[in-house]
């Protein structure tokens, strides 16, 4: 009987022993990205980076570009309205919504497209101006992007040049040219995309190609070559027509990726990264995805006077063109 007691006992301990392991291993190394809301963590970023640029610059503009699905509360195209997203916003970017999706001066497929517009007129609805890049270069798809972006009541810019460094001589003269002092991204009619100057020798290069143009609006770079920055000075330059009219100045700012040719990069963040620096993009060589919801990335954007924001505010720009906002696709994955 005694025997019989202490083999049950000794079952029982190990038993015991072996659950407690079970259970400790699981409590000590938990996923950490395992709950993440990753569409809200995006949300959430943008409206901190909006939050801190009005409060700068109550006039400023925030465009997300692509990630359009955040427009509302469960990302599905016949969800709710997410109000506090769309009212930290003033436009939204898409790319390849007619021309470009696929292949580049290749129409769209219809079903992507039905899809994306869905959202976008959610967004128009709520009061946001809509942004298109089509990537076409045959005139004729380039016609058919603006009239058919226009029918749609969206702003568009036909890149013929899917790398953006250089401004289009076609059409000429640009869709819904005017004279017009534009203050607000509302009163836009056309706009120029241009965040790559490589072509450009010098700032005077840029800046007088810029100048000798009449967009409404101008989506450019914050840095010129080498981590040179446009001065407030020359911000004010850029924001004349040659027609005597007076536009939008708008920076590019990629929230998504880190850069490494970016002045906040590391040299040794090639062997030693921070926690929040992920794996090189195949398709982008230099960008590295991050853990955009980590306070030490969010930190480097915006909330402070070393970040990237309070740079781009303190050079005059009129607003910010946020891209990688679809970064959550690549964690949801």
């Amino acid at each position: 009987m005694t025997k019989f007691f202490l083999i049950i006992l000794g079952l029982l301990f190990f038993v015991s022993c072996t659950t407690n392991e079970i259970s400790t291993d699981d409590d000590t190394n938990p996923d950490p990205n395992a709950n993440i809301d990753y569409k809200q963590e995006m949300r959430d970023f943008v409206i901190g980076i909006s939050e801190y640029a009005k409060a700068i610059k109550p006039n400023f503009f925030i465009i997300p570009q692509n990630g359009i699905e955040l427009v509302t509360v469960d990302g599905e195209d016949n969800g709710a309205s997410h109000t506090a997203y769309l009212n930290a916003i003033d436009g939204h970017g898409q790319e390849d919504l007619f021309y470009g999706y696929d292949n580049d001066d290749v129409a769209s497929p219809s079903v992507e497209n039905a899809y994306l517009r869905t959202f976008l007129d959610i967004s128009k609805n709520a009061g946001n101006t809509i942004l298109v890049t089509d990537y076409c270069s045959t005139p004729s798809k380039m016609d058919d992007s603006y009239t058919q972006n226009s029918t749609n009541g969206y702003i568009s810019f036909a890149a013929d040049e899917r790398e953006l460094f250089n401004i289009p001589t076609y059409p000429n003269p640009i869709v819904g040219e005017n004279a017009d002092n534009i203050s607000q991204l509302s009163a836009i009619s056309n706009f120029l995309y241009l965040i790559n100057p490589q072509n450009f020798a010098t700032k005077a290069d840029f800046i007088n190609a810029i100048t000798a143009t009449n967009y409404d609006l101008i989506i450019m770079d914050l840095f010129f070559h080498d981590d040179t920055e446009f001065t407030a000075a020359e911000i004010t330059q850029l924001k004349a027509k040659l027609n005597g009219g007076s536009r939008l100045v708008i920076s590019y700012m990629s929230i998504g990726e880190a850069e490494d040719y970016r002045y906040y990069w590391n040299a040794s963040w090639s062997t030693n990264s921070p926690t929040w620096l992920d794996q090189e993009n195949p398709a982008w060589a230099g960008n590295f995805k991050v853990k955009y919801w980590e306070e030490a990335w969010q930190n480097i954007i915006f909330g402070n006077n070393d970040s990237y924001l309070k740079k781009i505010t303190d050079a005059g720009f009129d607003g910010v063109y946020l891209d990688i906002i679809d970064g959550f696709e690549f964690y949801e994955d």
